[in-house]
């Protein structure tokens, strides 16, 4: 029993932190109707294994004032519930806090609770000061230059949305997408692998979707470079609605429960009652 547990707490620590980093993920309110996504967008899901509920994560996206200028706000919380909650306690927040006009972030926050550890880490991003690179700024690591136009893992979720996504991208089978994002005070590569079109059942009904792979690390976790699968919706919204961890144990999936503030109304083939 003492194994079962050693390894439940291993992978649900891992599911977690893969989660945060992929589900995710700039928005322009004064231009809604070009943007798949709108300030009052919140998106609910369940992560489970199996049978077992592990979990539940939020993302939304705000207007709000940052030192005095409007910015958007995006929130992602995830948390265990549960036999997960006993076993493994995670509540986990990130925030960042994006430039309307330019759809980069401006400050970026990281604050987890994973069982013993513990880590709260804010960084500010400054795209103008250096023509050719951007100053990032953590207050755990001292001054960091980057790559121009460099995201926050939220900030680049949102621009994959509409940027790719929402211009009609002749995305090819096979196809990697890479963006370079700042994440845990390093540079992190967001690459995403197009799989093709899949329909999908949610708790509202079937859906249409574009299925991505994000390319993995294999090692303990992965047995192979495609065992993380995103289902984003194949309409004006491109809302994440599924992913999927394939690992040694198992599968983890995360599943989209509730939504609230969509820029367009979802396209459901057909409807539960």
């Amino acid at each position: 029993m003492s194994r079962f547990l050693y390894h439940w707490k291993l992978y649900m620590k891992r599911i977690f932190l893969i989660t945060l980093s992929w589900i995710i993920v700039a928005l322009n309110p004064l231009r809604a109707q070009d943007s798949p996504y709108q300030s009052g967008e919140k998106i609910s899901y369940d992560i489970h294994y199996g049978i077992i509920n592990g979990g539940i994560a939020t993302l939304e996206i705000n207007n709000a004032i940052l030192d005095g200028k409007e910015v958007l706000h995006s929130y992602f919380l995830a948390k265990t519930t549960g036999v997960a909650d006993v076993l493994y306690k995670v509540k986990d927040i990130y925030q960042s806090y994006i430039n309307p006009e330019t759809e980069l972030p401006i400050k970026a926050i990281r604050d987890v609770s994973e069982g013993r550890y513990k880590r709260y880490n804010e960084v500010t991003y400054d795209h103008d000061s250096r023509k050719d690179s951007a100053i990032l700024k953590s207050d755990l690591t001292g001054i960091h230059i980057a790559q121009k136009g460099i995201h926050d893992i939220l900030s680049c979720f949102y621009y994959f949305r509409k940027h790719y996504l929402a211009k009609d991208y002749p995305f090819k089978n096979g196809e990697v997408i890479t963006i370079m994002t700042w994440f845990t005070d390093e540079l992190y590569p967001i690459k995403l692998k197009y799989i093709g079109a899949e329909e999908i059942r949610t708790r509202a009904g079937k859906i249409n979707c574009y299925k991505f792979n994000p390319v993995t690390e294999v090692g303990r976790l992965f047995k192979t470079e495609e065992d993380v699968s995103f289902w984003f919706s194949a309409d004006k919204n491109f809302l994440p609605v599924k992913i999927r961890f394939d690992i040694f144990v198992g599968a983890f999936t995360v599943d989209m429960t509730e939504y609230e503030g969509l820029a367009y109304p979802l396209n459901f083939k057909t409807k539960r009652n």
